[in-house]
């Protein structure tokens, strides 16, 4: 539970649950399967958290009215303590002193004090031509944007929430050093979600799943989390392709944001992209349904306050450190055993040196064909290594097929998290 002192964050502690986000949910690549011994395979779980919804007190919603709160928000109020409005200028001299720090200095930084806003910023010209490409389609709803902790629209709340790393160079450089890639660091890769993200504010704007043609088309949806796994058919034609992990087939939801995304691409030919597919279908019931929404304003845009869903009124090292644990939380004790075999030689090259000589090569291997997160490999290399070290191990740097054995035996590793979420093999 969140402490104390975060609690005007957390009376809305559900949200973490209540977001169509896409962290840290695990694609399970079942043609890879075939190839696993069967000691590693075993059934997927799904885990479904119904967001419980939390009753605020009249009284207090009465008191806080036309109340502005700055972040981040004591809890519970400090009595005589003046609160000082935030002016451009402050944020503009926090901005300078904060993005020449280091990473050490800059981790113990609470997030919503770094004075981030969208405005000024690059993103702003991606985000316009989001709303322009809405508006080459007849669409008048621009959904709002926010820094938030992620990628992700609130159920039920038709606006999009960017993360806040993509704000400033300094974060990106962070992000990328911590987690070794910066989801949406790229305008390609940025727009891909942003109409992703569009299809969800959509969704909530026109409440388009209350259509029963909507329901027939995407099937049944709820107001639950998309499931942490999910087994896709890779070679499915009934869904299109937007998103890496064949993500259309996490959920209805996601379902439509991804053929939302791919009808509203730019230059996309999804006619021909899709012909003879069974996603063409769905391709062209949003185009007849975006079609009747042309010129028309959203039908339900409740009152939010950004702050509610950001998450930002935490240290970076916390972030960091919670976002580390999304990717670690299953690490195994390696069995000496297996090291012990695959690093057989009685002498030769220091088992541990070899893998960090060909760190990268195994990385990127490993990554392509799991479609795995590279901070997890990586990691997963890193203590494999380390543990190697530790038993004095050594490999003969001139076996051609060493590479091989070291690579299929890391992949094994991987898919066995992809499919059981833990490293470790069971007996």
């Amino acid at each position: 539970m969140p402490s104390q002192k975060n609690a005007p964050c957390s009376y809305v502690a559900h949200r973490r649950k209540a977001t169509r986000s896409r962290k840290s949910r695990t694609v399970i690549r079942p043609a890879l399967l075939k190839s696993l011994p069967s000691s590693l395979i075993s059934r997927p779980q799904y885990f479904h958290a119904p967001p419980w919804p939390v009753t605020v007190p009249s009284q207090l919603l009465t008191s806080l009215a036309g109340t502005v709160f700055p972040r981040p928000v004591p809890y519970p109020r400090q009595q005589g303590v003046a609160r000082v409005a935030r002016t451009d200028t402050v944020c503009e001299m926090e901005v300078a002193d904060w993005a020449s720090q280091s990473d050490k200095e800059l981790l113990e930084r609470r997030i919503s004090t770094l004075g981030l806003k969208l405005e000024g910023t690059a993103l702003k010209a991606l985000i316009r031509q989001l709303y322009d490409e809405l508006s080459s389609k007849g669409l008048v709803f621009h959904p709002p944007t926010h820094i938030g902790d992620e990628w992700f629209v609130p159920i039920g709340i038709p606006a999009i929430f960017i993360p806040f790393f993509l704000v400033h160079d300094r974060l990106r450089a962070l992000e990328r050093t911590t987690m070794l890639e910066v989801e949406g660091g790229t305008p390609e890769w940025f727009m891909k979600l942003m109409r992703h993200e569009a299809g969800h504010a959509y969704m909530y704007a026109y409440q388009l799943t209350r259509r029963k043609k909507w329901r027939r088309c995407f099937g049944q949806t709820s107001q639950e989390e998309t499931p942490n796994t999910y087994r896709p058919r890779p070679f499915s034609r009934s869904y299109v392709m937007h998103l890496e992990d064949w993500y259309a087939q996490s959920h209805p939801d996601e379902d439509f944001a991804e053929t939302f995304a791919v009808w509203l691409t730019p230059g996309l030919d999804w006619h021909k992209r899709y012909a003879d597919w069974p996603a063409l279908r769905k391709l062209e019931y949003i185009d007849e349904l975006m079609r009747s929404l042309a010129r028309k304003p959203p039908l339900y845009m409740p009152e939010y306050r950004a702050a509610d869903y950001d998450c930002l009124n935490i240290k970076l090292k916390t972030y960091y450190a919670h976002k580390r644990k999304l990717y670690e939380d299953a690490y195994p004790d390696f069995y000496d055993a297996d090291l012990r075999q695959l690093f057989a030689a009685p002498t030769g090259i220091k088992a541990g040196a070899y893998l960090r000589r060909r760190r990268r090569r195994i990385l990127n291997a490993v990554c392509q064909w799991t479609n795995e997160r590279k901070f997890r490999v990586n990691e997963l290399l890193a203590r494999l290594t380390r543990r190697c070290d530790q038993l004095g191990l050594h490999a003969l740097d001139d076996d051609p097929q060493q590479d091989f054995r070291v690579s299929a035996f890391i992949t094994t590793l991987v898919m066995n998290y992809l499919f059981t979420g833990k490293f470790k093999r069971t007996k």
